[in-house]
Protein backbone atom coordinates (compact mmCIF):
# COMPACT_ATOMS: atom_id res chain seq x y z
CA UNK A 1 0.00 0.00 0.00
CA UNK A 2 2.74 2.52 0.85
CA UNK A 3 4.87 2.41 -1.99
CA UNK A 4 6.27 5.73 -3.18
CA UNK A 5 4.09 5.74 -5.68
CA UNK A 6 0.69 5.61 -3.17
CA UNK A 7 2.62 7.87 -1.01
CA UNK A 8 2.57 10.76 -3.50
CA UNK A 9 -0.81 10.16 -5.33
CA UNK A 10 -2.69 9.25 -1.93
CA UNK A 11 -1.05 10.12 0.84
CA UNK A 12 0.96 13.08 0.49
CA UNK A 13 -2.19 15.73 0.27
CA UNK A 14 -3.98 14.59 3.63
CA UNK A 15 -0.20 14.79 5.30
CA UNK A 16 0.31 18.11 4.17
CA UNK A 17 -3.45 19.60 4.81
CA UNK A 18 -2.38 18.16 8.66
CA UNK A 19 0.78 19.96 8.83
CA UNK A 20 -0.74 23.14 7.29
CA UNK A 21 -3.48 22.60 10.44
CA UNK A 22 -0.14 22.96 13.00
CA UNK A 23 1.46 25.66 10.85
CA UNK A 24 -0.35 28.21 9.74
CA UNK A 25 3.00 30.62 9.39
CA UNK A 26 5.97 29.45 11.62
CA UNK A 27 6.62 27.62 14.42
CA UNK A 28 7.22 30.52 16.91
CA UNK A 29 8.28 27.81 19.51
CA UNK A 30 10.96 26.45 17.51
CA UNK A 31 11.96 29.32 15.67
CA UNK A 32 12.44 31.62 18.75
CA UNK A 33 14.91 28.82 20.46
CA UNK A 34 16.63 27.39 17.06
CA UNK A 35 16.98 30.46 14.36
CA UNK A 36 19.22 28.83 11.99
CA UNK A 37 19.96 24.64 11.10
CA UNK A 38 21.21 22.60 13.55
CA UNK A 39 21.55 18.94 12.49
CA UNK A 40 20.11 16.21 15.33
CA UNK A 41 18.47 13.16 16.09
CA UNK A 42 15.71 11.96 18.57
CA UNK A 43 14.30 8.44 19.24
CA UNK A 44 11.09 7.00 18.67
CA UNK A 45 10.52 4.88 21.64
CA UNK A 46 7.13 3.41 22.45
CA UNK A 47 5.68 3.45 26.03
CA UNK A 48 3.18 0.72 26.24
CA UNK A 49 2.58 -2.48 24.64
CA UNK A 50 1.27 -2.96 21.33
CA UNK A 51 1.02 -3.27 17.70
CA UNK A 52 3.00 -0.71 15.52
CA UNK A 53 2.12 0.58 12.40
CA UNK A 54 2.10 3.64 10.79
CA UNK A 55 5.95 4.21 10.60
CA UNK A 56 6.23 4.94 6.89
CA UNK A 57 3.90 7.68 7.56
CA UNK A 58 5.53 9.23 10.20
CA UNK A 59 8.39 9.09 8.40
CA UNK A 60 6.59 11.33 5.57
CA UNK A 61 5.36 13.83 7.74
CA UNK A 62 9.23 15.05 8.17
CA UNK A 63 10.41 13.99 5.05
CA UNK A 64 7.68 16.50 3.53
CA UNK A 65 9.26 19.14 5.86
CA UNK A 66 12.67 18.64 4.46
CA UNK A 67 13.43 15.35 2.06
CA UNK A 68 17.37 15.44 3.53
CA UNK A 69 15.51 14.08 6.69
CA UNK A 70 16.12 10.51 7.48
CA UNK A 71 14.33 7.53 9.58
CA UNK A 72 16.30 5.08 11.11
CA UNK A 73 13.68 2.26 11.84
CA UNK A 74 14.05 -0.53 14.03
CA UNK A 75 10.87 -1.85 14.23
CA UNK A 76 8.57 -2.73 11.11
CA UNK A 77 4.19 -1.94 11.01
CA UNK A 78 2.70 -5.22 12.27
CA UNK A 79 5.63 -5.74 14.90
CA UNK A 80 4.13 -6.32 18.14
CA UNK A 81 6.30 -3.56 20.96
CA UNK A 82 6.89 -3.38 24.38
CA UNK A 83 6.62 -0.57 26.68
CA UNK A 84 10.15 1.36 26.72
CA UNK A 85 11.30 -0.11 23.32
CA UNK A 86 13.71 2.20 20.96
CA UNK A 87 11.88 2.01 17.15
CA UNK A 88 13.74 4.57 15.87
CA UNK A 89 16.01 7.17 15.34
CA UNK A 90 15.28 10.94 13.09
CA UNK A 91 17.80 12.21 11.89
CA UNK A 92 17.87 15.44 10.48
CA UNK A 93 17.80 19.55 11.24
CA UNK A 94 16.16 20.22 14.64
CA UNK A 95 13.93 22.61 13.53
CA UNK A 96 12.08 20.02 11.09
CA UNK A 97 12.16 17.21 14.12
CA UNK A 98 10.57 19.74 16.36
CA UNK A 99 7.67 21.39 13.46
CA UNK A 100 6.62 17.69 12.48
CA UNK A 101 7.10 15.82 15.87
CA UNK A 102 3.40 16.19 17.02
CA UNK A 103 1.65 15.56 13.06
CA UNK A 104 4.37 12.54 12.93
CA UNK A 105 2.99 11.28 16.03
CA UNK A 106 -0.46 11.93 15.80
CA UNK A 107 -0.94 9.71 12.84
CA UNK A 108 1.48 6.83 14.55
CA UNK A 109 -0.57 7.09 17.69
CA UNK A 110 -3.76 7.01 16.32
CA UNK A 111 -2.80 4.20 13.33
CA UNK A 112 -1.02 1.93 15.87
CA UNK A 113 -4.05 2.11 18.30
CA UNK A 114 -6.31 0.94 15.78
CA UNK A 115 -3.93 -1.93 14.38
CA UNK A 116 -3.85 -2.92 18.53
CA UNK A 117 -7.07 -3.20 18.75
CA UNK A 118 -8.20 -4.79 16.20
CA UNK A 119 -5.21 -7.49 16.33
CA UNK A 120 -7.21 -7.78 19.93
CA UNK A 121 -10.72 -8.57 18.29
CA UNK A 122 -9.58 -10.64 15.17
CA UNK A 123 -7.57 -12.94 17.90
CA UNK A 124 -11.07 -14.04 19.47
CA UNK A 125 -11.91 -15.22 15.90
CA UNK A 126 -8.90 -17.03 15.03
CA UNK A 127 -9.55 -20.86 13.62
CA UNK A 128 -13.67 -20.05 13.18
CA UNK A 129 -13.16 -18.97 9.37
CA UNK A 130 -15.09 -15.48 10.01
CA UNK A 131 -13.65 -12.07 8.43
CA UNK A 132 -13.23 -9.57 10.83
CA UNK A 133 -14.45 -6.88 8.67
CA UNK A 134 -14.12 -2.93 9.62
CA UNK A 135 -16.97 0.51 8.33
CA UNK A 136 -16.95 3.88 7.22
CA UNK A 137 -16.88 4.93 10.09
CA UNK A 138 -13.80 6.56 10.39
CA UNK A 139 -12.33 9.97 11.13
CA UNK A 140 -12.61 12.57 7.97
CA UNK A 141 -9.78 11.86 5.41
CA UNK A 142 -8.19 9.78 7.74
CA UNK A 143 -10.10 6.78 5.84
CA UNK A 144 -6.82 5.44 3.92
CA UNK A 145 -4.92 5.38 7.14
CA UNK A 146 -7.27 3.97 9.61
CA UNK A 147 -8.20 0.91 6.76
CA UNK A 148 -4.68 0.25 6.58
CA UNK A 149 -4.44 -0.07 10.19
CA UNK A 150 -7.61 -2.41 10.18
CA UNK A 151 -5.13 -4.18 7.56
CA UNK A 152 -2.17 -4.56 9.34
CA UNK A 153 -4.01 -5.44 12.56
CA UNK A 154 -5.38 -8.62 10.87
CA UNK A 155 -8.38 -7.41 9.55
CA UNK A 156 -9.94 -7.41 6.52
CA UNK A 157 -11.37 -3.78 5.24
CA UNK A 158 -15.49 -3.27 3.87
CA UNK A 159 -15.93 -1.71 0.77
CA UNK A 160 -13.68 2.00 1.17
CA UNK A 161 -16.45 4.50 -0.07
CA UNK A 162 -20.00 4.70 -1.73
CA UNK A 163 -18.31 3.66 -5.06
CA UNK A 164 -16.83 0.51 -4.21
CA UNK A 165 -19.66 -1.67 -3.71
CA UNK A 166 -23.51 -1.79 -3.13
CA UNK A 167 -24.97 -1.84 0.30
CA UNK A 168 -28.66 -1.75 0.83
CA UNK A 169 -29.02 0.04 4.29
CA UNK A 170 -32.44 0.49 6.34
CA UNK A 171 -33.02 4.29 4.17
CA UNK A 172 -32.22 2.49 0.53
CA UNK A 173 -34.66 0.10 1.35
CA UNK A 174 -37.52 2.65 2.67
CA UNK A 175 -35.95 5.16 -0.17
CA UNK A 176 -37.09 1.82 -2.50
CA UNK A 177 -40.41 0.94 -0.64
CA UNK A 178 -39.53 -2.78 0.31
CA UNK A 179 -36.20 -5.29 0.46
CA UNK A 180 -37.40 -6.89 -2.55
CA UNK A 181 -37.64 -3.94 -4.38
CA UNK A 182 -34.45 -2.00 -3.56
CA UNK A 183 -32.97 -5.49 -4.47
CA UNK A 184 -34.35 -5.49 -7.61
CA UNK A 185 -33.46 -1.89 -8.94
CA UNK A 186 -29.98 -2.38 -7.63
CA UNK A 187 -29.45 -5.80 -9.91
CA UNK A 188 -31.09 -3.57 -12.48
CA UNK A 189 -28.46 -0.56 -12.27
CA UNK A 190 -25.34 -2.27 -10.66
CA UNK A 191 -22.47 -4.08 -12.84
CA UNK A 192 -23.61 -7.56 -12.95
CA UNK A 193 -20.11 -8.11 -11.36
CA UNK A 194 -20.95 -6.31 -8.13
CA UNK A 195 -22.37 -8.29 -5.03
CA UNK A 196 -25.60 -7.11 -3.57
CA UNK A 197 -25.62 -6.95 0.18
CA UNK A 198 -28.49 -5.73 2.00
CA UNK A 199 -29.15 -4.61 5.72
CA UNK A 200 -31.93 -6.51 7.81
CA UNK A 201 -33.32 -6.37 11.31
CA UNK A 202 -36.19 -8.51 11.21
CA UNK A 203 -36.94 -12.23 10.33
CA UNK A 204 -39.95 -11.00 7.88
CA UNK A 205 -36.77 -8.85 6.08
CA UNK A 206 -34.49 -11.80 5.94
CA UNK A 207 -37.00 -13.76 3.98
CA UNK A 208 -37.76 -11.14 2.00
CA UNK A 209 -33.86 -10.89 0.90
CA UNK A 210 -33.23 -14.22 0.20
CA UNK A 211 -36.08 -14.85 -2.17
CA UNK A 212 -35.43 -11.48 -3.85
CA UNK A 213 -31.68 -13.06 -4.11
CA UNK A 214 -29.39 -10.90 -2.10
CA UNK A 215 -25.62 -12.02 -2.76
CA UNK A 216 -24.79 -10.99 0.85
CA UNK A 217 -27.55 -10.54 4.01
CA UNK A 218 -25.66 -8.44 6.85
CA UNK A 219 -28.02 -9.35 10.21
CA UNK A 220 -28.04 -6.14 12.01
CA UNK A 221 -28.77 -5.34 15.90
CA UNK A 222 -29.92 -8.72 16.69
CA UNK A 223 -30.60 -10.86 19.02
CA UNK A 224 -28.59 -14.25 19.63
CA UNK A 225 -31.94 -16.16 19.18
CA UNK A 226 -33.18 -14.35 16.27
CA UNK A 227 -29.33 -14.45 14.88
CA UNK A 228 -30.04 -18.22 15.08
CA UNK A 229 -32.87 -18.65 13.32
CA UNK A 230 -32.06 -16.15 10.38
CA UNK A 231 -28.52 -18.06 10.11
CA UNK A 232 -30.84 -21.43 10.08
CA UNK A 233 -33.12 -20.34 7.49
CA UNK A 234 -30.69 -18.56 5.06
CA UNK A 235 -29.25 -21.82 4.82
CA UNK A 236 -26.10 -20.54 2.88
CA UNK A 237 -28.09 -19.56 0.26
CA UNK A 238 -26.52 -16.18 0.71
CA UNK A 239 -23.21 -15.10 2.55
CA UNK A 240 -23.79 -13.48 5.78
CA UNK A 241 -22.99 -10.80 7.53
CA UNK A 242 -23.24 -9.71 11.53
CA UNK A 243 -23.04 -6.09 12.23
CA UNK A 244 -24.76 -3.98 14.97
CA UNK A 245 -21.99 -2.67 18.34
CA UNK A 246 -19.46 -5.50 17.76
CA UNK A 247 -16.86 -5.23 20.42
CA UNK A 248 -14.23 -7.29 22.15
CA UNK A 249 -16.56 -7.65 25.03
CA UNK A 250 -19.14 -9.36 23.07
CA UNK A 251 -17.98 -10.87 19.97
CA UNK A 252 -17.74 -14.25 21.50
CA UNK A 253 -21.38 -14.66 20.94
CA UNK A 254 -21.31 -15.22 17.48
CA UNK A 255 -17.90 -17.35 17.01
CA UNK A 256 -20.15 -20.83 16.35
CA UNK A 257 -23.13 -19.29 13.91
CA UNK A 258 -21.14 -20.42 11.22
CA UNK A 259 -21.40 -16.72 9.74
CA UNK A 260 -19.08 -15.80 7.09
CA UNK A 261 -18.51 -12.04 8.47
CA UNK A 262 -18.50 -9.84 11.05
CA UNK A 263 -18.08 -6.22 10.91
CA UNK A 264 -17.34 -3.30 13.71
CA UNK A 265 -17.16 0.39 13.43
CA UNK A 266 -15.26 0.16 16.88
CA UNK A 267 -12.11 -0.79 15.25
CA UNK A 268 -11.63 2.76 14.05
CA UNK A 269 -14.17 4.79 15.39
CA UNK A 270 -13.03 3.64 19.67
CA UNK A 271 -9.72 1.95 19.41
CA UNK A 272 -7.56 4.11 21.97
CA UNK A 273 -4.61 6.16 20.61
CA UNK A 274 -1.01 4.36 21.42
CA UNK A 275 1.34 5.79 23.64
CA UNK A 276 4.77 7.05 21.58
CA UNK A 277 6.78 9.49 21.77
CA UNK A 278 9.66 11.40 20.77
CA UNK A 279 12.24 11.87 23.21
CA UNK A 280 16.53 12.88 23.96
CA UNK A 281 16.48 15.04 21.24
CA UNK A 282 19.91 16.32 20.86
CA UNK A 283 22.23 18.28 18.35
CA UNK A 284 25.04 16.20 16.36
Amino acid sequence: MYDQVTLGLNVDPYILSALKEDITSEDVSTNSVMPSPQAGEVDLICKQDGIICGLQVFERVFTLLDAKTEVEFFVKDGDPVKAGQLMAKVHGDIRVLLCGERTALNYLQRMSGIATYTREVASLLEGTGIKLLDTRKTTPNNRIFEKYSVRIGGGNNHRYNLSDGVLLKDNHIGAAGSVKKAIEMAKEYAPFVRKIEVEVETFEMVEEAVGAGADIIMLDNMSTELLKKCIDFIDKRAEIEISGNVTKENIARIKDMGVDYVSSGALTHSAPIMDISLKNLHAV
